[in-house]
């Protein structure tokens, strides 16, 4: 198993990128500037793509594991290396997300804790309504952990 950086070509990882977001002109608001990170087990099985938010800051923008991956541990794996790799330099690690009955126990179990909600976040900026686990999401729910 390997993780590595992705600085050239983001977009060969798209329809993993549009797993987490399914809207590409939101990807590429933060694609170029992010850092983004592949976990390869024998292929690419999962990716992220973190943000230098300021004021020691680094906020998770996409995270997706392959689906027939899912449940597997490769995105835990994946939020360990940000933490081992970034404690010290940043002292949060943040992610905006849907209020979903499956990412917001992902990430609480990876020790986030909920911080606040931006209303009406996905009503407001993708084009069609956005549903995971036949839930439409409304609201982003920002979650931070220590680091």
């Amino acid at each position: 198993m390997e993780i590595r950086e992705i600085k050239e070509n983001k977009k060969q990882f798209l329809s993993l990128l549009l797993l987490a977001d399914e809207q590409e002109d939101m990807i590429d608001k933060y694609l170029d500037k992010g850092r983004m990170y592949v976990l390869d087990d024998d292929g690419v099985k999962c990716e992220c793509v973190v943000v230098d938010e300021g004021e020691g800051i680094l906020e998770i923008k996409n995270i997706a594991t392959e689906p027939t991956c899912q449940g597997k541990g490769y995105g835990r794996i994946l939020i360990d290396f940000l933490v081992t790799k970034y404690s010290g330099e940043y002292s949060i690690l943040q992610v905006g997300t849907g209020d979903s009955p499956l990412t917001i126990p992902f990430y609480e179990k990876c020790g986030f804790i909920r911080l606040h909600s931006i209303k009406n976040f996905f009503i407001d900026n993708y084009h069609h309504p956005i549903y995971e686990s036949n839930v439409q999401l409304v609201d982003m729910i920002i979650l931070q952990k220590k680091l």
